[in-house]
């Protein structure tokens, strides 16, 4: 008889993640969704990094671990039960040749405990399982009912049974050696939480270390997400190198590590159809764990999180749901209404005068499209013209910037008409994979087009005006008039620019060669804190309490 595992020193506690609703993060544990959906997995592989062995459990409404098995070996593979095809490379598939282990079993009920079915398993040469609340015992993984049942027929105990499609098989990595099967027709989650030392884990998946526990949740037929569940401090330790340089100044990393609790702990999440508290990529925030041979957590990376421990920014007594960061801003932050269309009090934009005090990469920008290109690619994006065909691109350019400096409209001119872009969209709308082609932020003008009315002028950076009608103007002795004439001369930056009461033709700017260029500074959506404007900052000698308190509106740090 196998002697069972002592309980991890690692201890955390756990959420039931069936039941997982889009709450705030709960005691102080955070569920990380590192393959879900579209990235779903049909098997996946966990090696014991610190420890040897593993424990099979799930995880109850309080987020705390339920055991009810083990194993002692060091590299399991979790995989969606049904037809299993193991190749010569020891990789698992649904088709194809190789070993096989198929759907069917003999089934053997009636053990108390996981100990009694591992042992009845061994002399029966099958495995213990997990089958809807009860233990029980399978031998051999048979392509049809009958095989199965002949198999019972022959060990003279018995019925034939199939695993169910939200079952889970565990094997021994690049086997078919099966240790375990968890089934609880998808009211419980398999989960997996290593055996580890002097209260740490540590088990590589995909290239990368994690600690705390994994779990599986199996849609019905379909593949298994896969999800880290670790402590919270542990989970902003993983965010922080991969999210900022972990070598820059301690006041900078410690801004990062607040924004990243708070964000991890925010009661709206995006993704709670999946269930777990926040993704891994910059959807949400990347994150990696403990790293890669490469790239890994620093001491001073590490020492922001411990110094902040459970610091996270509130907004007049309640947490900030939207403690969004980027790069650089180019020279001002932007409203969160600007950008996104919903106003947020905490996340209004200003003018930064702390990026240009340092150096930073790739910080001017620069990229030519051609007419040909626009025209295509906004061909593709039918969400952001509203479906609208305009027909060939013959110009682009900014009908209005905020009153900050950042771009909040474009407006792109075709053959068959006008569409234009508003907030984050002035960004994105430019992105195309296909041509290599991106804005970097909403800092940003475009040479090559312009406004196409007759005489039109940009006023005050922000509006765009193209005729007289409901313009006033306010003389030296303070007599508003209205402009009424057949037009009007404008001195600006570039000369005189004459606006005509009645409009003119809307004949489009060409531009002279076909190709429009945009040319701008900062990298991200403008709102929030500026990661390089924080490291600026703490060179500068501020702490992180002020940098968050420059960066975000009336907030509090708690």
């Amino acid at each position: 008889m196998k002697k069972k595992l002592l309980m991890l020193l690692f201890v955390v506690t756990f959420f039931a993640l069936s039941a997982v609703s889009a709450s705030a993060v709960s005691n102080d544990t955070v569920i990380v969704g590192l393959r879900y959906g579209s990235s779903a997995m049909f098997s996946a592989n966990l090696e014991n990094a610190l420890g040897k062995g593993f424990e099979f459990g799930w995880f109850d409404e309080d987020r705390k671990f339920e055991s009810v098995g083990w194993t002692e070996e060091t590299a399991i593979s979790m995989t969606a039960a049904g037809d299993i095809y193991m190749g010569g490379s020891g990789t698992y598939s649904s088709d194809g040749g190789g070993e096989y282990l198929g759907p069917w079993h003999v089934q053997i009920d009636g053990f108390r405990d996981y100990e009694t079915a591992l042992d009845a398993a061994e002399d029966y040469g099958g495995y213990p399982a997990w089958v809807n609340w009860e233990y029980v015992v399978r031998v051999g993984c048979y392509g049809s009912k009958s095989e199965a049942q002949d198999a019972a027929d022959r060990l003279g105990e018995g019925y034939a049974e199939r695993s169910s499609s939200t079952g889970v098989m565990v094997t021994v990595t690049r086997t078919t050696d099966v240790l375990f099967e968890f089934d609880c027709g998808g009211m419980l989650d398999l989960a997996v939480q290593p055996e580890g030392k002097r209260g740490e884990s540590s088990t590589w998946f995909k290239g990368y270390k994690y600690g705390g526990a994994f779990a599986y949740p199996r849609v019905t037929g379909g593949n298994l997400n896969v999800y880290n569940v670790l402590d919270l401090e542990s989970y902003v330790k993983g965010v922080i190198p991969y999210e900022m340089n972990g070598n820059w100044p301690l006041e900078a990393l410690k801004a990062q590590a607040v924004c990243a609790r708070t964000y991890a702990c925010r009661t709206s999440k995006h993704l709670s159809v999946y269930g777990f508290d926040v993704c891994n990529t910059t959807c949400c925030q990347v994150y990696y764990g403990q790293g890669s041979g490469g790239t890994s957590a620093t001491e001073t990376s590490d020492a922001a999180v411990e110094e902040t421990a459970g610091e996270m920014l509130y907004y007049y007594g309640d947490l900030v749901q939207d403690a969004v960061y980027h790069s650089s801003d180019g020279g001002a932050t932007e409203d969160a209404a600007n950008v996104w269309g919903t106003d947020k009090g905490y996340l209004k934009g200003k003018k930064d005068p702390y990026e240009s005090q340092i150096s930073i990469p790739n910080y001017r920008w620069s990229v030519t499209y051609t007419a040909d290109e626009l025209t295509w690619i906004l061909e593709q994006k039918p969400s952001m013209t509203g479906g609208k065909n305009i027909g060939t691109v013959q110009n682009v350019y900014v009908s209005e910037y905020t009153p900050v400096g950042n771009v909040k409209k474009v407006t792109f001119e075709g053959t068959r008409g006008t569409v234009t872009a508003s907030g984050d969209n002035c960004r994105s709308i430019f992105y195309s994979s296909t041509y290599g082609k991106s804005v970097q932020s909403l800092r940003f003008s475009i040479s090559g087009g312009g406004p196409s009315g007759t005489g039109s002028v940009m006023v005050n950076g922000s509006t765009v005006l193209g005729e007289l009608d409901g313009v006033s103007v306010i003389s030296g002795s303070g007599k508003v008039s209205g402009l009424d004439g057949g037009g009007v001369s404008i001195i600006t930056s570039s000369g005189v620019s004459v606006v005509s009461a009645s409009g003119g033709s809307a004949k489009p700017t060409t531009s002279k060669d076909g190709t429009f260029t945009i040319t701008g500074t900062g990298r991200g959506h403008n709102v929030g804190m500026s990661q390089y404007g924080a490291k600026a900052m703490a060179e500068d000698g501020y702490d992180y309490e002020e940098i968050l308190k420059f960066y975000y509106t009336d907030i509090t740090i708690r």
